[in-house]
């Protein structure tokens, strides 16, 4: 399986910069997700790797070897679009087979190859359908059959998923995962999708205006969020705009509010952002909360139940701050009444603040997947 290498790329489209400066190293037998929103640059660079899209700068290799100037043909690499692209005039084992013949596969090998993909993508018996035959998501296992069908050592997935429903997206990115994990295939998985990419990826690379705001495993993109942008994006954050008072006393304030917060490397009077996710804040019921935690007052303004949990919208100083309860907290709260928060201060990460200013509220999660 191949390392792939992005070293300085930029791609220009006349006056719109659409990666600028990216660099990144993919390790061999890796899955890394990129994802960000419409227009940051994602779908381009997978395009650059592909060959579809020449850098206008920097170099694109596979294990040390620059493959700038080879064709997408020759660069062995397996691409699954968002659209299934299968052929209407085809069966489901002519699909598979078409790179194979193309190619010039004895029709022995072909045969013995397009049943070992049908096998590992879960198409057994539906070998003789046509794609109006097929439901999505078996469309697109066959769109991922004729991909890996030729052996390619670098796998593409360009929003695989995007297309299906939740059920069905859940089900398949498992498979996905598990046939990756399977073959061992150096892997770039493009989507929107944050909870996807936290699922299914090895490494996670935010991109935001064709540049890379942050790279890591799910875990470290999720709890250590580098910027005020990957805070809000990947997951749901509570945002607070504040102000260091004493680095060494770790003490900071936000709207009037004394918190503490690890404020290692701030100095005192420093503008940061505070973040803090919905399921490190928990209510108080009776009393004040234990001490050492920090407390927030505010006034219930939106009780959504979400299944698992009951996520709130809490005003607080006047603005949204969202709390994650456990259904048998949730008897407890009311619209329009108070309540008493806490956090613990090692459950809040301090972002120092950017050029262009950070954001002083978090997105609203109606636009998120819970």
């Amino acid at each position: 399986m191949a390392r792939i290498t992005l070293t300085g790329v930029t791609r220009r489209f006349g006056a719109a910069v659409a990666v600028d400066g990216l660099s990144l190293d993919i390790a061999q037998g890796e899955l890394v997700s990129l994802v960000g929103g419409s227009g940051c640059g994602k779908t381009t660079t997978l395009r650059m790797i592909a060959g579809f899209e020449r850098p206008d700068t920097g170099e694109v290799a596979f294990d040390g070897r620059a493959v700038n100037d080879v064709p997408p043909r020759k660069r062995g690499v397996g691409i699954v679009f968002q659209s299934y692209a299968l052929f209407p005039t085809m069966t489901v084992a002519e699909n598979v087979a078409f790179g194979l013949r193309v190619a010039r596969w004895p029709e022995a090998k072909i045969r013995e190859r397009v049943g070992e993909m049908v096998a590992l993508t879960n198409l057994g018996g539906m070998e003789q359908r046509y794609a109006n035959q097929l439901s999505g998501g078996q469309q697109q296992r066959v769109a991922l059959a004729r991909a890996l069908a030729r052996r390619p050592t670098i796998l593409l997935l360009d929003e695989p998923l995007s297309a299906l429903d939740a059920k069905i997206r859940l089900r398949l990115r498992g498979e996905i995962r598990k046939i990756q994990q399977d073959l061992g295939i150096t892997t770039v998985y493009v989507t929107h999708d944050q909870e996807e990419a936290l699922s299914i990826a090895d490494r996670i690379a935010v991109m935001r205006d064709g540049r890379i705001e942050q790279v890591g495993r799910p875990e470290e993109i999720y709890a250590a969020p580098r910027t005020d942008f990957v805070a809000d994006f990947i997951g749901i954050s509570n945002l607070l705009p504040a102000r260091v008072v004493s680095a060494a006393a770790g003490e900071l304030e936000w709207e009037g509010t004394r918190l503490r917060a690890r404020l290692d490397g701030r100095r005192d009077g420093e503008v940061v952002t505070l973040s803090v996710r919905p399921e490190k804040l928990a209510m108080v019921p009776d009393g004040p909360p234990a001490a050492g935690l920090n407390r927030l007052e505010g006034i219930v303004e939106v009780i959504t139940f979400l299944g698992p949990i009951v996520r709130l919208e809490v005003a607080v100083h006047g603005r949204p701050v969202w709390v994650d309860l456990p259904h048998a907290q949730s008897h407890a709260v009311a619209r329009k009444k108070p309540i008493l928060l806490a956090f613990a201060p090692e459950d809040g990460v301090v972002i120092p603040s950017r050029a262009d200013g950070p954001r002083t509220e978090a997105a609203s999660p109606s636009r998120r997947t819970p």
